[in-house]
């Protein structure tokens, strides 16, 4: 994917939307704060998007805050992304 491209839509897993849930309210509000920073631009340098490896490599990670993690998916060229999970690094198992 290309530096600095705005993303067009969001799909939400409903993994994601239970771990949202479950997530403190200062994890909560950072993801607000930093999805709108996605959508304007996915890689963001404060975001620290990067691409994951092994069994997860054709999926990508930002940073929310300290140690949580948005997994997500480019599900096409326009820039679609889908949200499969947030926490910490356990989300990787």
């Amino acid at each position: 994917m290309a530096s600095e491209r705005p993303v067009r839509s969001v799909y939400y897993s409903s993994r994601f939307k239970k771990s949202l849930e479950r997530m403190p309210n200062f994890v909560k509000k950072a993801f607000l704060e930093k999805e709108g920073v996605f959508m304007r631009n996915a890689f963001y340098p404060l975001l620290r998007t990067h691409q994951l490896h092994g069994k997860y490599k054709d999926y990508w990670a930002f940073t929310v805050i300290g140690q949580h993690r948005v997994m997500f998916k480019f599900l096409n060229k326009e820039c679609d992304v889908g949200l499969i999970d947030i926490g910490t690094h356990e989300i990787y198992k």
